[in-house]
């Protein structure tokens, strides 16, 4: 993983929806979005202001009690690995129903 990147996540259920955000040397910022389409943006705040507008928050900010009222346990997450191309089909995740 680039030191760069920072994941971020939406959910819908027990679905997991990956955004990655890459902040780049000249401090432009690129999102990798769930359809595996790179959006570039201006700045790092650009990039993070339209996450959060879409629902997204970072996974580093998420704690025990943030991932239980999302429904799920915070080491269920796991951000998708790979080359740009193998994280396309990796960017929206079901995780297993819970019993």
């Amino acid at each position: 993983m680039n030191t760069n990147d920072q994941w971020w996540l939406a959910t819908l259920g027990r679905t997991v929806i990956w955004a990655r955000l890459r902040v780049l040397e000249a401090g432009t910022a690129e999102v990798l979005d769930s359809d595996g389409v790179t959006q570039p943006y201006d700045s790092e705040d650009t990039a993070r202001a339209a996450l959060m507008d879409a629902e997204f928050v970072a996974l580093d900010g998420i704690d025990d009690g943030d991932a239980q009222d999302r429904g799920f346990a915070l080491d269920e997450l796991v951000p998708p690995g790979g080359s740009d191309e193998q994280l396309r089909a990796q960017m929206v995740q079901k995780l297993p129903s819970r019993h």
